[in-house]
């Protein structure tokens, strides 16, 4: 038996969270939880689990080029741990002696996810997966192969995000208080795709049973994967206490829904200080009373969203309230105007009075049905009383600027009932949302959280977060967010005064 020599660097787990990270036989393992508890050791310790194998190769993947080489990193990490076990470094590669590979990318675009058609990964790993699409994701899952003797699988982390996609994947073990099931952690489920909606059992037999179809013919030997969640604390993270107590210190030195999410691993909590829309004042929009106007102004919003899996949204406004609304997956322009019509019947709304977002097939719609269009992109609009121009990078900008004002003040209620809501013809407030149903409330709620405030442009001019981030959030576009900001425009039109009216350019 050979020695070790007294001066060797073992390099293992710490008991808890970063054991059960490693031991896990998951398929897909999804770790994090609160801040501190260890989850990038765990993910590089686990990539160079198979260093011995010549074949073998791991890919890390961070969202940016900028976040793999971001100072205290993971690349930054990699440093300390992997020349230890003899690993030669190269440009955002590490190779071990026996030929093995770990390898350092980004994804920073969706359409980057296309960079590795092809390839053939036995280990990926997403950190921060929140970060990613649900698309770059799936599509990475196909690329997951091996021929090198090593079962193919993906490791993620993540800390808490209640708005991301992510959230959903993991529900099961996610309790009502937010906060992860101790007798879940760690619990292996089974599943499959049918189509976008997720098949899950506790056992393999039991999504074959739910999906037959999906088993049938050259499939009949497929087998669902398996899928597990591990939630870490920085309690467990016993090293990091040892060499930076302050860690915690500044943790436990936060508000207490920020030590809720960082601290305790809570799913239902997000504050970062970037929401346009109070979070409270969000959930009063379906139970406020707006101030009951003489003459309110009756007028309709549509979203046309002809891309992907977007829906086209149409929402009826009486003066600050959403009396109605409209979603239809048809999204032709024909479709459009025939699904905005009765609207402006039952409600006596004027041709003028409704407003269509014009990019891709809103602009048939605004022809064909003689309707206002709404570009997003061009410049924003003076006040029309007092003819000042305000600081937003565009329409877009201003226009949710001026509604989270709004809301944030209670000024604004959207009514959802069955009476009001037509979901592709049902009258229902339930619709589907990827794999699950979801209430309309609720999509309304994650929409308007994912509208977050930018960094100001170089003339000063306020920003809110692009449309990519804003789907990496929520992993869809927020259609009704966007309908339900475009009432704003109506209130930026020239004002008349006196018997003529005025048009400040």
């Amino acid at each position: 038996m050979t020695a070790v020599h007294p001066e060797a660097k073992v390099i293992t787990p710490q008991p808890g969270f970063q054991m059960s990270a490693l031991s896990t036989s998951a398929d897909i393992a999804i770790i994090g939880g609160g801040a501190g508890g260890g989850k990038t050791y765990a993910l590089l310790i686990e990539a160079s689990r198979h260093r011995f194998n010549k074949d073998f190769g791991a890919v890390i993947f961070r969202r940016t080029y900028a976040m793999v080489t971001n100072e205290g990193g993971l690349w930054d990490t990699s440093k300390d741990l992997y020349p230890m076990v003899g690993a030669k470094q190269g440009d955002l590669e590490w190779r071990f002696p026996s030929g093995a590979r770990v390898s350092f990318a980004h994804m920073q675009h969706e359409k980057n996810m296309f960079d590795w058609q092809g390839t053939q990964i036995p280990l990926i790993v997403f950190d921060e997966l929140t970060h990613f699409t649900q698309k770059q994701f799936w599509y990475m899952l196909s690329r997951n192969r091996s021929m090198c003797g090593v079962r193919p699988y993906i490791r993620a982390s993540c800390n808490p995000d209640p708005d991301s996609w992510v959230a959903e994947l993991i529900a099961w073990w996610i309790g009502e208080d937010g906060f992860p099931i101790p007798e879940r952690a760690g619990k292996l489920r089974y599943f499959t795709r049918d189509n976008d909606t997720m098949v899950w059992g506790d056992t393999p037999e039991q999504v074959i049973e739910q999906a037959p179809h999906l088993f049938q013919g050259e499939l009949a030997a497929t087998r669902p994967k398996s899928l597990t969640f591990i939630p870490g604390s920085i309690y467990e993270n016993k090293k990091l206490l040892a060499v930076n107590p302050e860690y915690l210190a500044g943790l436990m030195a936060q508000d207490e829904e920020t030590k809720a999410q960082l601290l305790e691993g809570n799913w239902r909590v997000k504050i970062d200080g970037l929401a346009l829309f109070d979070f409270s004042r969000i959930n009063d929009l379906f139970t406020n009373y707006p101030v009951a106007e003489p003459a309110p102004r009756k007028c309709i919003t549509c979203d046309a969203a002809g891309f992907g899996q977007d829906k086209c949204v149409i929402k009826v406004w009486i003066g600050w309230s959403v009396v109605a609304i409209t979603v239809i997956s048809k999204t032709g322009s024909r479709d459009i105007v025939d699904a905005i019509e009765p609207l402006r019947r039952r409600y006596n709304v004027a041709q003028s009075d409704v407003l269509v977002d014009q990019d891709g097939v809103g602009g048939g719609a605004v022809g064909l049905g003689g309707y206002q269009g709404f570009s997003g992109g061009t410049p924003s609009l003076p006040d029309p009383e007092t003819g000042e121009k305000e600081a937003y990078k565009n329409l877009k900008t201003q226009c949710y600027y001026r509604m989270a004002g709004r809301v944030n003040r209670g000024e604004v209620r959207i009514e959802v009932t069955p009476d009001s809501c037509l979901i592709d013809g049902v009258r229902t407030t339930k619709m589907k949302v990827g794999a699950a149903v979801v209430d309309v409330r609720d999509i309304i709620k994650q929409d308007l959280r994912a509208i977050k405030r930018a960094k100001d442009t170089a003339e000063g001019k306020k920003q809110i977060n692009s449309k990519e981030e804003q789907k990496i959030i929520l992993g869809r576009s927020p259609d009704f967010g966007d309908c339900f900001s475009f009432r704003e425009w109506f209130e930026l039109q020239p004002v008349v005064k006196k018997g003529f009216m005025k048009r400040i350019n």
